[in-house]
Formats: structure tokens, C-alpha cells, sequence
């Protein structure tokens, strides 16, 4: 007779306190810790001073990090890990850090209210006020940017998968749905040069992509259209891409925007729905699982969806072959083919 292994509590504490590490990370990001170690290793009081913070726990708060692998040490003197100086430098182009410092700024205290949320079905972010979460983030400049680097950041993996999975030889125009910064259409465009396109989001963010693509320089094939995805249809083009945009809406509004996905393509024609696809079973992505909880505090109406939901849903409206297809981390896409 086998033995029976003792429970232990230790996955759940760790689990349960879990903010402590995070919080520790966010903090990092917000203060500038990695982007001052990009230049050199620092010792603890050289990197306190640059940071601005008291003495007290200064020792405890960078060796947290080293902890954490997000800094090394070697004696007194700390530098970054590989991974935190190639993606948490805020003057490398790899910057992943936008999301983070959203999930700082507005997400970590919003989420203090998701008991809230589950008993009431209400969102717990800048609605609870009265504001409209999109209303004051376009209204903002600064706010406006910072969200729009935040959706590169989170969207990056997904961008370089897409542009390397997807049969872009097949296709030669694109127009990306509620493009924020510019990242799919520039990573789609920089792997196929073959391809022209661009994309389409409300006009306070046309300085923003247009900075962006020219950076990258493509501004020869990409292309900003003012748009409007509930009042205006669709662009026309080969293939159309709406990343991280359903999971913000209802089933309604979800159904409405494949629909003038599809209204807009030409037969063959392809769209390209990326999110954090909840797997089939509900049992193993936490990534989308939790980004659905997140959408309880965000909208008034969201949710993330499996892939079996949005075939679904495209088939209902017309599409006549689907597919999912794994991405980065919790990410995949739902092609649908007219």
C-alpha cells in the first residue's frame, strides 16, 4: 500500500501573496530600478540615491529582486538579469514595460475591488465615478500614449507570432481594427514587404501611430485611418486583424463587430481575432481566465472567450472555415476565412 504524500499548504500562501511579488516588480519598473542599472552595476547606495528612496529598505527591496531573478548581486554591487535589462529598459526599443506600469498606475488598485465586482456584475474602475474608462483615456494625451504603449507591450509576442504564422503570402493589404500604437502593422509589414495596409482607430490617435510607423520607418506602406469600429464599417482589405477588441464587449457587440469584419472582406478574404483565448475545457490558460476577470473590473460588459466560442461565432455569421492557432504565452488567434 502506497504512502500517502502529506498535504501542504505552502502553493496556497505563496499563491495568496502573490501581490507581494508583483507589487515589488511594479514598484521596481515605477521607480526606473532597471532602466539605471542599463548603464552599469551600482551598489546598494549608489542605486538608492538614483532611485530616491529611504535607506530603511533599500537592502530588502533590491534583494527581493535578486530573489525574484530580476537582478543580480555580487557582493554589494547589483546589475540587471538578462531578461529584466533586455525588456524593462525603458531606453531600449524592447521595452516591454508600458503594460506594467498601467498595471501599476490603475489595475493593481482596481483589483482590490474584484469582491465587489463578483457580488455586483459592475466594473470597478473609473466607472464607479462616473467616467467612461475610453472617454477619459482619449481625452488625456499623456494618459492616451501611456495606454497606447501599454497595448504594444502586452500585444508584442502576439505581434511577432503573427507576422511569422499567418500566410501572408497569400494577401497583399491589411488594416488593423483599433490599432493603438501601430504594433501589428508594423511587425507585419517589417517581416512582408510585399504587404501595404495600416491601421484604423479614433483620430486623437493618429500622432501616435503615425510617430510610431515612422520610426520603424514603413510610413511608405502603413497608413492611419480615423475610425470609428461601432458607428463606421469596416476598411476594405485582404485581411482584417481585431486584437485584444472583443474580449471588451458583450456577446452582442462581439457578434456585431465579426459581422462587419465580414461585411468588409472580399471572399477568401481572412480575419484574424487575437486575445487571450480561454483553452476549450476552461481548465488550464489562467492568462485568459484571469484577463476575463479583468474585464469584469474594466467593462460594463466584457469577457474572454474560447476558441470553440469564436469559431462559433463566425460560423453563425457566415464564415465558412476557421481555425485557432497558438500564439505567445496565454495568446491565440481565431482565423476565420470567408
Amino acid at each position: 500500500m502506497s504512502a500517502v504524500e502529506p498535504l501542504d499548504s505552502e502553493r496556497i500562501l505563496e499563491l495568496g501573496l502573490a501581490f507581494w511579488s508583483s507589487k515589488t516588480l511594479l514598484s521596481a519598473v515605477e521607480l526606473g530600478v532597471f532602466t539605471e542599472l542599463a548603464n552599469g552595476p551600482l551598489t546598494t547606495g549608489e542605486l538608492r540615491q538614483r532611485i530616491g528612496i529611504h535607506e530603511r529598505a533599500a537592502r530588502d527591496f533590491f534583494d527581493t529582486l535578486v530573489a525574484l531573478r530580476m537582478l543580480e548581486r555580487d557582493g554589494d554591487v547589483y546589475s540587471n538579469a538578462a531578461e529584466a535589462d533586455a525588456f524593462l529598459d525603458k531606453a531600449k526599443p524592447s521595452y516591454t514595460g508600458g503594460l506594467l506600469e498601467m498595471a501599476n498606475s490603475r489595475l493593481y488598485g482596481f483589483w482590490g475591488n474584484l469582491t465587489e465586482g463578483l457580488r455586483t456584475g459592475q466594473p470597478q474602475n473609473e466607472a464607479k465615478v462616473g467616467e467612461d474608462l475610453f472617454g477619459v483615456l482619449y481625452s488625456d494625451p499623456a494618459r492616451l500614449r501611456e495606454f497606447a504603449q501599454a497595448m504594444t507591450a502586452i500585444s508584442m509576442g502576439s505581434a511577432l507570432a503573427i507576422a511569422e504564422k499567418f500566410p501572408w503570402q497569400r494577401y497583399k493589404t491589411f488594416m488593423d481594427i483599433g490599432t493603438a500604437q501601430g504594433n501589428i502593422p508594423v511587425q507585419v509589414a517589417g517581416k512582408h514587404p510585399h504587404v501595404t495596409g495600416g491601421g484604423t482607430d479614433l483620430p486623437p490617435l493618429e500622432p501616435v501611430v503615425t510617430e510610431y510607423v515612422a520610426a520603424n520607418g514603413l510610413s511608405d506602406r502603413l497608413r492611419f485611418q480615423a475610425h470609428d469600429f461601432f458607428t463606421d464599417p469596416f476598411p476594405n482589405a485582404d485581411v482584417l486583424i481585431m486584437g485584444h477588441i472583443l474580449h471588451d464587449w458583450d456577446l452582442t457587440e462581439k457578434k456585431m463587430l465579426i459581422n462587419k469584419a465580414y461585411e468588409a472582406l472580399p471572399d477568401d478574404g481572412a480575419l484574424i481575432v487575437y486575445d487571450a483565448i480561454v483553452d476549450d475545457e476552461r481548465r488550464e490558460n489562467v492568462y485568459g481566465l484571469t484577463m476575463s476577470l479583468n474585464m469584469l473590473i474594466e467593462t460594463p460588459g466584457g469577457f474572454d472567450y474560447t476558441g470553440a466560442d469564436c469559431r462559433a461565432w463566425m460560423a453563425e455569421i457566415g464564415f465558412s472555415d476557421s481555425y485557432v492557432e497558438p500564439l505567445t504565452g496565454g495568446e491565440s488567434m481565431v482565423v476565420g476565412i470567408k
